[in-house]
């Protein structure tokens, strides 16, 4: 791959991206070059519009989704008369070790015979949290999706729009 030079107005847009970032605690700011520095924001001013991209940008291909739970076993679940088997916190995750995480943790729970499962996504800061909208896509991904039989957002007093309930199938019994 031949790496062509940044633009100016690549660099000028880079860095007022990167101007509205805050560094993580115990971090030191990156320094940046005063002649990119953002222009104070004017109200009044035109909108400015942001160059074409040079090759058209498509979304990515959504997976294929899983059904909800249905209600009466989620009921059972929310009232914990159907155990939850156990738990995963995502937080503090980024997604590569997110799904890695929950790939293992629901490879391990259906080993372990367990029926329904707790992940807690968080809600994000607006509530479209990254986690929260890729969960249900990596479950429905192929490897998880002959274990898992169906996610609902969880019950308030589990976390609720911050949470799902994920079932998991029954696990095949040997052949004798």
């Amino acid at each position: 791959m031949v790496k062509r030079p940044i633009r100016p107005d690549e660099l000028k847009l880079w860095s007022m991206v990167a101007g509205t970032v805050r560094p993580l605690p115990g971090r030191a700011v990156p320094k940046m070059d005063p002649d990119l520095a953002p222009a104070p924001h004017d109200p009044d001013a035109p909108a400015a519009r942001l160059p074409a991209p040079d090759r058209p940008v498509h979304k990515p291909l959504r997976q294929a989704s899983l059904d909800p739970i249905e209600p009466g076993r989620r009921h059972r679940i929310a009232r914990e008369r159907e155990e939850i088997g156990a738990r995963i916190d995502l937080h503090g995750y980024g997604q590569d070790q997110a799904r890695a995480a929950l790939e293992g943790f629901v490879r391990r729970n259906f080993d372990e015979g367990h029926r329904a499962v707790l992940v807690i996504t968080g809600k994000g800061l607006r509530g479209d949290g990254v986690l929260r909208r890729l969960t249900p896509e990596w479950l429905a991904a192929p490897a998880l999706r002959d274990m898992v039989a169906g996610v609902s957002e969880a019950h308030r007093h589990h976390g609720g729009a911050g949470a799902l309930y994920v079932a998991l199938k029954r696990k095949p019994r040997p052949q004798v």
